[in-house]
């Protein structure tokens, strides 16, 4: 389905995310302008910012909205967009951040002319988000993703990349954070339970998406298009096997990485068997995001969201 423009769009930015690219956030507001369409950029000064701008936007007014941030940021949006449902314009990229996945996933260059053609004559497709429900009384509303949740080693590395360190070293953060999980670690048990079938792993990722942290894959089958969860399964507990693991992933060869398995589903539950003694919380990221704490429980959100791709 070919997406037939009407002419305006939200752009909402995270200026933060968008401090090492904004000349490209620029470009494409440019670019579109240009081919006679109305621009408003709206930039975001807190957490959920993004969420209720999307969610509240005059769909009459917007033809499209387009997010330029990074993972966390697109996370928001499509947590706004899907609360509204049918009503909701269609989702534009305009990658930022560390990573953003997401635009890996669609096939989008991040080129200003490429993303400027997405916005504007991009095609539309429809996206099932994932959900995550936390289990204890204090873990509010369902959260959404549109790419992943994971339990284990990358969810503690993500825990524990606070915001300014992010900011500051980018990528690099993460790199130093994962050396620092890998000297503690330990070896956590994890049951996770697809369609009532019962597995353990070291490490859990539940994913929509192909890719992880950027260009790199680990769920060979999975399609944003099709309503299944791909659980990522670490199998093999060890700090060597973390590295090994990781270098696997960096060098393209994670599929095939013994110890490693993906197994596709609808429902997922994610819970502690054994936590080797660390006796501290066992926190679940959500799109790069630290979300949630185990157990949780994982599903597909009974609304979509129109995300628009190259065409």
């Amino acid at each position: 389905m070919t997406f037939a423009p009407s002419n305006s769009v939200l752009l909402i930015l995270n200026p933060i995310a968008g401090r090492r690219r904004r000349g490209l956030v620029d470009a494409v507001v440019e670019r579109v302008r240009a081919e006679g369409w109305t621009v408003d950029v709206v930039k975001t000064a807190a957490e959920g910012d993004a969420c209720r701008l999307a969610e509240t936007c005059d769909a009459a007014r917007y033809s499209v909205v387009a997010v330029a941030g990074g993972d966390g940021t697109i996370n928001e949006v499509v947590n706004g967009l899907a609360r509204r449902a049918a009503t909701a314009p269609p989702l534009a990229i305009v990658p930022l951040g560390t990573a953003n996945v997401l635009a890996h996933e669609l096939g989008l260059s991040f080129s200003a002319r490429s993303v400027a053609r997405t916005v504007t004559a991009g095609r539309e497709f429809q996206v099932h988000p994932g959900e995550a429900n936390g289990c204890g009384a204090a873990s509010g509303p369902p959260r959404r993703f549109s790419l992943m949740a994971g339990a284990g080693f990358d969810a503690k590395v993500v825990a524990g990349v606070s915001a300014p360190l992010k900011r500051r070293w980018g990528r690099g953060a993460y790199v130093w954070r994962s050396l620092v999980e890998a000297r503690r670690y330990r070896p956590v048990r994890y049951a996770v339970e697809i369609d009532g079938v019962c597995h353990e792993a070291a490490s859990v990722i539940v994913t929509r998406a192909r890719h992880y942290a950027g260009p790199y894959l680990v769920a060979p089958a999975a399609s944003l298009g099709e309503p299944l969860l791909h659980v990522c399964l670490f199998e093999r507990w060890g700090w060597l096997q973390t590295l090994r693991f990781g270098t696997a992933l960096l060098m393209g060869a994670l599929p095939r990485t013994p110890g490693y398995r993906v197994v596709a589903g609808h429902r997922v539950r994610v819970s502690v068997t054994n936590d080797a003694g660390e006796h501290r919380r066992q926190p679940v990221q959500i799109d790069g995001d630290d979300a949630l704490s185990l157990p949780v429980s994982i599903g597909l959100s009974a609304e979509t969201v129109r995300v628009l791709r190259p065409a």
